[in-house]
């Protein structure tokens, strides 16, 4: 299988393996866990244990990828309700990913009962079933989240995976978040693993209300968001440390006017915009934030 040469298994912590992207020069999942960041920070934010007790369930996966924030999904959903149905749609722009992970058996390692509806999903683009119908659109995400949008497709629950913002800059711009947005409806919540104040401060421009998530084998969580003011969604609040931080100038999002615009032209045009704006540095932020934390790990240790 030549076209999967590309893509060779690497071992995470707890016994998954990831891909690393050439193209991005970013593996796809964190070193800690690629399974275990499928669960932590996208099923289990969505609440889709919560959402499988009702009869019918739609999620957007963002990133397709391997395909693991799905199969994740799935086997939550199931587990909770197996009669409950799903409707799933999955962006992503190398088809050979997906591929390349069920070439390389990588669900072998997850104990996994539903490889055969992912293979299907990879290599056929869509699979229907009695109780599942999903496609995968294979193409620059900003262009088939308005043929999302233009099929009046809302989600329950909307997995954000792309890599990171320095690195794809055009997946977390304010225009392309307002898109995605449109897909949510007042009940429906958005993850993703990023806490960049740039990703956060778009979601609200996008008009959604964000909250933390636990971090996950690292440091930093990840966001939630949600519609929270319409309905009755409990998101959890930002840290002190959080909301000062959307107030330097890392917060300045990315933006992308006509959603075709090339990565660089995207970076120089918010490096442009921060170097002009008043808030302040980030590098203040961080060394305030430093210096706190070490008096109150000093005043722990003097208490104890």
């Amino acid at each position: 299988m030549p076209e999967f040469d590309n893509f060779v298994p690497q071992a995470t912590a707890d016994g998954s393996f990831t891909f690393f992207s050439q193209e991005f020069s970013e593996s796809f999942h964190s070193h800690f866990g690629a399974k275990q960041e499928s669960y932590f920070k996208f099923v289990e934010p969505t609440q889709l244990g919560e959402a499988a007790l009702k009869p019918f369930v739609r999620l957007l996966d963002i990133c397709y990828g391997l395909g693991y924030n799905t199969a994740a999904a799935l086997q939550k959903i199931w587990a909770v309700n197996s009669s409950c149905s799903v409707e799933l749609i999955g962006l992503e722009l190398n088809s050979a990913v997906p591929q390349a992970a069920i070439a390389n058996h990588l669900f072998d390692h997850w104990n996994y009962e539903y490889t055969p509806i992912l293979t299907q999903l990879a290599f056929e683009r869509q699979v229907k079933t009695e109780r599942l119908q999903a496609k995968l659109l294979i193409g620059d995400a900003r262009v088939s989240i308005q043929e999302v949008n233009q099929s009046g497709f809302f989600a329950d629950a909307i997995f954000l995976d792309p890599f990171s913002p320095p690195q794809c800059p055009h997946l977390w711009t304010v225009e392309f978040l307002q898109q995605v947005s449109v897909c949510l409806p007042k009940n429906g919540l958005l993850a993703t693993y990023s806490c960049a104040a740039a990703v956060r401060t778009a979601l609200i421009l996008a008009g959604l209300q964000i909250g933390s998530t636990p971090p996950v084998g690292r440091r930093s969580p990840g966001t939630v968001a949600g519609y929270s003011h319409f309905s009755d969604l409990s998101l959890p609040s930002l840290s002190p440390t959080e909301q000062e931080h959307l107030l330097t100038r890392a917060a300045i999002p990315y933006r992308d006017p006509q959603l075709n615009d090339p990565p660089d032209v995207i970076i120089m045009r918010r490096q442009q915009e921060q170097q002009a704006c008043s808030l302040e540095p980030t590098s203040r932020w961080r060394k305030r934030w430093l210096l706190k934390n070490h008096e109150a790990d000093s005043t722990e240790i003097m208490l104890n």
